[in-house]
């Protein structure tokens, strides 16, 4: 059995694009601390009390099982991944799963897993929940009941330097990777190529469909794509990380789309008031903006968590 900071399936190396620093091994600190953020390993939800509204709405089968199962994609900081000690999810989904479930007054334990089989693993009952920065597409919708958390957003990453002058809205023909599984690729490239490009009569941008954001980074770095389409806050912490191996096109993409993201739970889930109403306490608290401000994001906070239709 694994604990509670424990991952099932070991994260994939990563690229040297997206490389953490090496500075030794994982410590514990608090936000305020000058240990560096891949090697902060502290809890965020430590002292933080539970809810008594939001446990009150809990199932008695989760009250005494005492416990809630994540599913998340440990490969994307600073959102999602892990310290270095290879251990510890980190990042700011870790954080605000970790503070609805104190909220909630029940341990959490953590399933590593490739982004485009979490929806399946929830539906099947594998795993309670995810917080991993997904959009409620109208087909996650369908499986799911999905509860807004954040605002979320997109951009473009370039070779260095944009050789090719690129822009937002001049990708037509180009070859731009997207993550398997992502809202870049189900939902928002598409949308843009239609917009900027097929509806002027241009070519479609050709999308590239990845394993990983890494190994999109990489295959820009090497030439093999021109772009690459994902998450501003991800694009951001790769060219903090790394500097010097790609641009971020600025500002972010427009996609024409709601950009608020979502912890979903199964369709229909008995534990889904509960869990409105623990995220709903977590937007109230100081450490959701504390996580926010420490991981860059502090404009991504929302003051609602609305139950998403």
């Amino acid at each position: 059995m694994k604990t509670r900071h424990t991952i099932h399936t070991a994260a994939a190396g990563l690229a040297v694009l997206l490389a953490l620093s090496a500075c030794g091994g994982a410590a514990t600190g608090s936000q305020a601390t000058d240990i560096p953020k891949t090697q902060n390993t502290r809890d965020i939800s430590a002292g933080v009390q539970p809810d008594e509204a939001a446990v009150a709405l809990l199932p008695e089968s989760y009250k005494a099982n005492g416990e809630l199962t994540v599913a998340m994609d440990l490969s994307s900081p600073p959102m999602t991944f892990l310290a270095e000690d290879n251990a510890t999810p980190i990042g700011v989904n870790p954080d605000l799963a970790r503070l609805v479930a104190k909220k909630l007054g029940l341990k959490l334990k953590f399933e590593n897993t490739a982004f485009d089989t979490i929806i399946p693993g929830i539906d099947g009952g594998r795993y309670d929940f995810t917080a991993t920065t997904m959009s409620a597409t109208e087909e996650r919708l369908k499986v799911l009941d999905m509860i807004n958390y954040l605002k979320g957003g997109s951009a473009v990453a370039v070779a260095k330097g944009n050789p090719l002058n690129l822009a937002n809205d001049a990708l037509c023909g180009k070859n731009i990777g997207v993550t398997k599984g992502s809202s870049q690729q189900l939902k928002h490239l598409p949308n843009v190529s239609k917009w900027t490009c097929e509806e002027k009569g241009n070519q479609a941008i050709n999308a590239i469909t990845l394993p990983n954001v890494q190994e999109a980074l990489t295959q820009l770095d090497s030439k093999r794509i021109d772009g690459v389409f994902y998450d501003a806050s991800a694009l951001a912490w790769a060219n903090e990380q790394q500097p010097g191996h790609f641009t971020v096109l600025e500002p972010r993409m427009d996609t024409r789309t709601d950009t608020n993201v979502a912890m979903g739970l199964k369709k229909g889930s008995p534990l889904t008031p509960a869990f409105q109403k623990a995220i709903q306490s977590v937007l109230e608290t100081p450490e959701y903006k504390e996580s926010l401000d420490y991981w860059g994001l502090g404009e991504s906070a929302i003051t609602e968590a609305k139950i998403r239709q």
